[in-house]
């Protein structure tokens, strides 16, 4: 559809790349849902405004990976869901494309991470549960433990430590001898 020279309403556009267009149009510019196809396979289907993808949407990518949620500006902004090809999974807010405010991240082996990120990594206060049961439940700085927090083992004692870059510096109140193995790694 037409209207003053210009692509407006309904309509499907094919680039000489392969990529397609299937939606709706405003001023020659992809406005309203929409569908978008590239040539390997990697597909949106959503939500558009002025000619950017804004609003609610779902992204599939050519390795597997997907996000469905928010979109401002073609970038993902918002509340969603991605989830990679390994079976990795964050469920929460985004900023420009990066995990920004509360979430929860899981791993495929059973790791689990719930709380909050700033610029993509775990940064505030958080818990990282480990498939046999142990948990660090905590404050986290540029993605690692990093200051007061209480550390449960997998036979269920917890004691409170501070952590600096991801590694246990002192137990609070406890035997400084007394180590389950722990190494800040996640």
């Amino acid at each position: 559809m037409w209207k003053d020279d210009k692509a407006h309403g309904y309509g499907v556009y094919n680039h000489t790349d392969g990529a397609k267009y299937e939606g709706h149009w405003h001023e020659d510019k992809q406005h309203g849902k929409g569908k978008e196809i590239w040539p390997d396979n990697a597909c949106y289907e959503g939500e558009y405004k002025d000619g950017k993808k804004h609003g609610h949407g779902r992204f599939h990518w050519a390795d597997g990976s997907t996000y469905v949620g928010e979109f401002v500006d073609n970038n993902i902004h918002g509340s969603g869901v991605y989830t990679w090809s390994d079976g990795r999974k964050y469920s929460g807010m985004w900023n420009n494309n990066k995990m920004h405010g509360s979430g929860v991240f899981t791993w495929a082996d059973g790791r689990r991470y719930e709380g909050e990120y700033f610029d993509d990594k775990k940064q505030g206060t958080g818990v990282f549960t480990w498939p046999d049961g142990r948990k660090y439940e905590g404050e986290w700085k540029n993605g690692k433990q990093h200051g007061v927090g209480v550390y449960l083992s997998s036979r269920g004692e917890s004691r409170k430590g501070f952590w600096e870059e991801g590694k246990r510096k002192a137990w609070y109140g406890g035997n400084e001898d007394e180590k389950e193995g722990f190494d800040g790694t996640n």
